[in-house]
């Protein structure tokens, strides 16, 4: 083996050495931020219980009454076959 091919294996070893730990590292900080997200969670969990707990139970509020729609159609109205309707489109200017 030559001097050349030694260098060459040694940086490829290097290089997946380097590969390694940083791959390890990589994986314990995205381990300490996942932690740090959860433990935050927790506490924003139990603030959240403990300010519930220590407020007086509440009514379950009434819902608020739905708006009445405006209808195009009329309740005494009766409904147009589609043959009609499709006719008064046609002699409306429509082309379908």
């Amino acid at each position: 083996m030559t001097k050349v091919d030694r260098d060459r294996a040694q940086a490829r070893f290097d290089k997946a050495a380097k590969a390694v730990q940083d791959a390890k590292s990589g994986k314990a900080e995205r381990d300490a931020t996942a932690k740090a997200v959860l433990d935050n969670m927790a506490k924003l969990k139990a603030l959240r219980l403990a300010r519930e707990a220590a407020e007086p139970q509440r009514a379950p509020a009434a819902k608020a009454a739905k708006k009445a729609r405006s209808s195009t159609k009329r309740p005494d109205e009766k409904p147009v076959a589609l043959s009609e309707w499709l006719a008064s489109q046609q002699n409306g200017g429509r082309r379908t």
